[in-house]
């Protein structure tokens, strides 16, 4: 059996506060764009795990697929599978890959072995391997908060678009992100911009808290995001808490003049 996780980019990213959890509260929307990564699970005597295309770094047993099947096996009797992931969408660029990877597998195990959990708790069993992980079980334009688990239906459609997307091969972990954050309510909130302000709006009010901190370390990140304006974007900006940079396009606009490392068409 086999799925196709997919990518998200955040439109929108504010940090509201620091829980006393560890964790912080987030105000955000996520959209789910058509890069992808390719997920099979086959029939094995043997529990068994490998990779292809880009290199995973880190130790193979971290890895979110692995850890959503023994989360399941934990509560149902999973039988041994060969777990096969080629791996597309870039790690540490803030495009959710990893946390897409975890959620599909709890999706496509709970198809396979025919379980028939609940949407509602694969959503709670994705939140244990991680914070965005529920956005892909459902895997629809949410306006999200909390820590990124909480979920309201958005009617956002980018449908037509272009994306553009860059990833300068810089890895920023979550740790680094936030560490330069100060959290703090924001004047307007991602959910007021996104439902009552045209994208040809967004620019100036739609933002990425991590974007200050993380373009003084990381200077080409700013450089980028200038670059996809200057070549028509109607918006841009960071994604999530990792490096790539995101520019929307009109369609009309020649394609062959954006360098862009993926470009999409939503």
């Amino acid at each position: 059996m086999l799925k196709f996780p997919n990518a998200k980019i955040n439109l929108g990213l504010n940090i509201t506060s620091k829980r006393t959890d560890g964790y912080h509260d987030i105000e955000s929307c996520f959209y789910p764009i058509p890069l992808r990564d390719a997920l099979e699970i086959i029939p094995s005597d043997k529990l068994s795990f490998e990779t292809s295309g880009l290199e995973i770094s880190g130790n193979s047993a971290d890895n979110l697929v692995l850890k959503a099947y023994n989360l399941l096996k934990s509560d149902y009797d999973l039988r041994p599978v060969d777990i096969i992931l080629h791996k597309n969408i870039p790690m540490g660029a803030g495009m959710g890959g990893g946390s897409a990877d975890g959620a599909f597998m709890l999706s496509l195990l709970n198809n396979y072995f025919k379980l028939n959990i609940s949407k509602e708790k694969l959503e709670a069993h994705a939140l244990k391997l991680g914070s965005d992980c529920p956005f892909f079980i459902e895997n629809k334009p949410k306006i999200v908060s909390g820590r990124g688990e909480i979920f309201e239906n958005s009617t956002l459609d980018l449908s037509g678009y272009l994306l553009a997307l860059v990833y300068p091969a810089v890895h920023i972990s979550t740790a680094e992100a936030y560490s330069s954050i100060k959290p703090q309510q924001s004047k307007i909130s991602v959910k007021e911009v996104i439902e009552n302000h045209s994208i040809e709006e967004w620019e100036g009010i739609l933002r990425n808290d991590f974007e200050e901190g993380i373009f003084k370390k990381y200077p080409k990140l700013a450089e980028i995001k200038s670059e996809l304006y200057n070549s028509g974007a109607i918006y841009a900006s960071m994604t999530g808490s990792g490096s790539t940079v995101f520019g929307i396009f009109d369609s009309s606009i020649d394609s062959e003049t954006i360098e862009a490392d993926y470009l999409l068409k939503l």
